[in-house]
């Protein structure tokens, strides 16, 4: 238990040090001596106010999560205002699926995983930003399978693309068949994709031909390498119009990002 609680007892010290310091008392590096050379001292007190001596930790560790998240949104505002002045460039070829009006002024790329819940979330969250921005908004899906931690997820991907190559409002049929009901499909597997690809309309034995041809193979590896490229370790990630955003974000900062692009055009 000491050995455990060592790191809380040196921020305890700490504290401690801070106190002595000032008023009439020995100073924080002889406090903190005689607390090293006599830790029984500390524990006792511990023993007697554990209740305290966690609350305190607690609020500690909360304290430095809020510090640490406060750092990390500041720094991808700042790199998001980077973006805004140069940003990323995606390749999106002429024959690539995508949702939404193909003129729209803002494209969202979104890279995902099929077995992912929070792309999942991600998905809906697409589905309500289409509705709400009729016209304005165009989603191209893009594959990034984790395969170490999603053993279906690149296969989705591969039935996507082969049902992409047949029609893209079948492909986006597809991709909402699997998300809504991405539970069944992780029981499933592959048999689960057969049964979407049949029951969006698609042609089942072409889709199978296709799923390990070089035209799939090559869009989902170009996928992969895009996503690494531009720093999206895991799923989901968006571009838009180049200015990135990093995971499952509730639909108003995506309204925010794409908000900002419309009244620049206007």
């Amino acid at each position: 238990m000491k050995r455990v609680m060592l790191p809380f007892v040196y921020m305890f010290v700490g504290v401690l040090a801070f106190v002595v310091m000032a008023g009439c008392a020995p100073s924080a590096s002889q406090m903190q001596k005689v607390l090293e050379d006599n830790p029984e001292v500390l524990f006792s007190v511990i023993e007697k106010h554990p209740d305290k001596f966690f609350q305190t930790v607690q609020k500690a560790q909360m304290q430095m999560r809020q510090g640490e998240e406060e750092r990390m949104m500041k720094e991808e505002g700042e790199k998001r205002e980077e973006e805004f002045k140069s940003p990323k460039v995606p390749a999106i070829a002429d024959d690539r699926a995508y949702e939404g009006e193909k003129s729209a002024p803002v494209t969202i790329v979104e890279y995902s995983d099929f077995e992912c819940p929070f792309c999942r979330k991600g998905h809906l969250t697409m589905d309500q930003i289409l509705k709400e921005y009729p016209g304005k908004v165009k989603v191209v899906f893009k594959n990034l399978p984790i395969e170490r931690i999603h053993p279906h997820a690149l296969i989705a991907s591969k039935y996507y693309e082969a049902v992409a190559l047949q029609d893209i409002k079948k492909a986006a049929a597809f991709k909402k068949e699997v998300f809504e009901n991405q539970r069944e499909f992780t029981d499933a597997g592959e048999k689960f994709l057969k049964d979407a690809a049949k029951k969006v309309g698609a042609n089942v034995a072409k889709v199978q031909a296709d799923i390990n041809s070089e035209a799939v193979t090559k869009r989902i590896d170009e996928d992969r390498a895009e996503a690494e490229k531009f720093e999206f370790s895991g799923t989901p990630g968006y571009l838009i119009n180049g200015v990135s955003l990093r995971g499952a974000y509730p639909a108003e900062e995506f309204k925010k990002i794409i908000d900002r692009h419309l009244q620049a055009k206007k």
